[in-house]
Parts: structure tokens; sequence; C-alpha cells
């Protein structure tokens, strides 16, 4: 029942992610004309003998173009199987956490705090983070089997399968042998975590033997994909202090206004907290939080930008970690996941709403741009925002979309800044409307 229980709790929670009308940025808009074109370099064979492409996600490609086809046009349905994804690994995680002996509340509550929380809710609502849910829920499905390893072979052999199709779906998944090793360090060294990191560490090497030079050295599709040793610090801070600041809508903005901002030291104070709370528990609890985290992470702490899609699997460690610890806790300690729950409940719940608002503008305002295009023909279309805190999401929903619906829309269609001259204004639900 622990299973059904959470996924059924996440599908109910997240219900406004389900019934959202549109679509949250350029990437779902893309992917749905390259689903109409039978051939060219986003066909299936391409994706897959494009090894040296910066992006190698085959597996997460696939299926991305399949469900374009099937779902683009039924959103409801396209988002209730992402939120479904979701609810699975928060299922996958509250099991494993009743196998390690946490109470069925705990489990529950772990797991809810990890699929409720800021960055599941983002993850589970953008259909453009299909392959963050797959090599998540891969990673969990390897924890499970190596946790009961009836037998041996048949661990490993599930170990290096299920890494092979998680490295398919997002190169994420290197991180997995990292957290296999981790588990083997902290579970009093059981054989059969080392096994399973050894397993894991095989597909992995080969996929760095294949890729490591185009991930590090190929030029970067976009700057937030730049990386250099040098951001290591301050990723880290923004992926620890993010989930606790309710306001902030993406990790890259967490430190914008710098530790003078008060809620960036308000999740200072909090983190330090929890962390004197995990320490008191048990110093390994603390090392086990600081070490899996950075673990999770990984490879996204060196580059430019931080992105709140890349702290899932994060949030899924420390969320566990948390909840196996609380029967050590103090009720200090208690007090402060309390808090901290809370918070990241009410932050997932702000993120859903932002989501689910986008999705209601797309709904109305790329339709109504199709149709101006096609009357328009070849002509220039040029757009303002009417509200300047809303062209993030036009920007986003005018970037490169090749076509929408049939009608080809390319560079036709200029997003002007505030004040410049346009012909169309875009109102606040998406309508556009002639300027003299």
């Amino acid at each position: 029942m622990l299973p059904a229980g959470v996924f059924v709790a996440v599908l109910l929670a997240q219900w406004p992610l389900v019934f959202n009308p549109g679509y949250f940025s350029h990437d779902e808009l893309q992917w749905a004309a390259f689903a109409q074109q039978p051939e060219g370099p986003f066909s299936v064979g391409p994706l897959w003998a494009g090894v040296q492409s910066f992006q190698y996600r085959p597996l997460t490609f696939t299926l991305w173009l399949w469900l374009s086809r099937l779902l683009f046009d039924h959103p409801y349905a396209f988002h209730g199987l992402m939120v479904a994804l979701g609810g699975a690994n928060a299922a996958l995680l509250a099991v494993l956490l009743r196998r390690f002996g946490a109470t069925a509340a705990a489990s529950a509550a772990g797991a809810l705090a990890f699929a409720l929380g800021a960055y599941a809710a983002h993850t589970h609502g953008w259909v453009g983070t299909l392959a963050d849910l797959i090599w998540v829920g891969c990673a969990l499905s390897i924890a499970l089997i190596v946790q009961r390893d009836r037998q041996p072979w048949i661990s490993m052999l599930a170990t290096a399968a299920l890494t092979s199709l998680a490295l398919l779906a997002k190169e994420a998944a290197v991180v997995i042998p990292a957290l296999l090793a981790l588990a083997w360090l902290f579970l009093q060294h059981r054989t059969a975590w080392g096994r399973a990191a050894w397993a894991a560490l095989l597909p992995v090497a080969i996929y760095l033997a294949l890729r490591i030079g185009v991930i590090l050295f190929s030029p970067r599709p976009a700057a937030n994909y730049g990386w250099s040793l040098a951001f290591v610090p301050q990723r880290w801070l923004e992926y620890q202090l993010f989930p606790p600041n309710p306001t902030k809508m993406e990790a890259g903005g967490t430190l914008a206004r710098g530790f003078g901002d008060g809620r960036v030291l308000a999740a200072i104070v909090l983190w330090l907290a929890l962390a004197w709370a995990l320490w008191r528990a048990g110093p390994r609890w603390l090392s086990g939080f600081l070490l899996a985290g950075a673990a999770a992470l990984g490879p996204v702490l060196i580059l430019a930008e931080s992105a709140n899609q890349y702290g899932y699997g994060f949030a899924a460690v420390t969320a566990a970690i948390c909840a196996a610890a609380w029967p050590r806790m103090r009720r200090f300690g208690k007090t402060v996941l309390v808090i901290l729950a809370l918070l990241g409940l009410w932050h997932g719940f702000n993120i859903v709403r932002r989501m689910h608002n986008a999705g209601e503008v797309q709904a109305v305002f790329s339709p109504a741009l199709a149709e101006l295009v096609r009357e328009r023909g070849d002509t220039t279309i040029r757009l303002r925002s009417a509200d300047p805190s809303q062209r993030w999401l036009f920007d986003r929903l005018t970037h490169e979309i090749p076509s929408y619906r049939g009608v080809p829309i390319g560079s036709r269609v200029h997003l002007m800044q505030a004040g410049e001259d346009a012909d169309y204004a875009i109102e606040t639900d998406g309508r556009l409307t002639p300027l003299p």
C-alpha cells in the first residue's frame, strides 16, 4: 500500500501540472515540430548514430519524438504521463526507505518531500525534463535491486543494463557508480553495493571513453553549458540554498542579490541548523548528506548556470538521508526538518502554480501567433510583451521554433524590448493586440 499511496498522493497534489492546457518552453514546441519530420537530423536514425553530438540522449529523444506525435495535441495526457513518472520515482524512493528500516510514515514523508519539493515540481511539470525522470528512475531501480541482492550476478547485470539506459537518457547518469560506492562506504561495506559500483562503472567508462572529449571541448550550444572548476562553489551553494527559498523560481537566481538578501541569509541559517542536527544524529549522517548530495549533482557543479531539473537527483538523495536520519534526531533536529519540509512544499506549490500559468498563456499565445503568421505570410512580425515581467516566458515561446502545428515560424517573429516599436502587444493572457 505504501508505494501506491505515495504515487496517488503525488498525482493528487500535482493535479495543476496534470491539467495544464499548454507548455512551458521552446523545447516542447521544437520537438513537436521535429516529430512531424520523417527525415532529418532529429529522426530516429541520426539520434542513435550521433555519438559525437553534444547532447547524445538517444533514448530520451526517441521517446520524446514518439510521445510528441501521440500526445502534443493532448497536453493533459502528456503532462499526466510526466507526473506519473515522477510519482513512480517517489514510490520507488518510499519502498527503498522502507526496506532500509524507516517507518512507513517516515518513508512516505521523505518520498513526498522529494516529489513535491521545488526541484521535482519543476521536473514533473516540464516535458523538457524527461531525461531527468528517466535517469533518476533508473538509479532508484538499481538501488532497490542491489538492496535485495538475492542473486548477485542478476544484480550486477541489471545494474549494468540500467546504468546503460540511464546514460542513453542523459549524461548526468555518470554519477551512478559514485552513488553506489558511497552506499558501500556508509552501509557497512556490504559487498553487494561494491559489486554494483563496479558493474555500473563499466558502462560509464565506455561512455566517457567515447564522449568525454565532445562533452568538455565541443562548441557550446548555449552559454549556460560553459564550464569551469571555478563555478563549483557558487553552484554548490545555489543547489543547497534554493529549496528553502519559496519565492525563488530558478535555482540559478538564488544568489542574484548576494548574501545581503534576507531570504538567502535565512536559508543559510536553516542549512546550518540542518547540518548541526545531522551531526548530532551521528557524524555519518552529515557526511552522507554532503558527499552523496555532491555526488548526485556531480558534473552539473562545473556548469556556468544552475537549473532546477539538475537538482532532481540531489533532491532524491538528500530527502532519503534526512528521512532515514529522522528517528535518530533530537527534538531540535526534527523541528528543523519539519520547517524545511514545509518551506519545500510551499516552494514546490509556487513552482507548480507558475508552470500551470505559463501553460495557460502558451495555449493562447502559440495558436494566435501561428494564425497571425499564416495571415501575414513572409512579413516579419514584431512582438512586445505588454507586461515586461513576462518577457522571460515569451523569450522561451518564440526561441527557434521551426513551426507550430504546420505553420512555419522560424525567423518571421521578433520579440522586441520594452519601449521598442512593435506591431503587436502580447497581453498577459497570451492574446495578440495590434499596436498603432
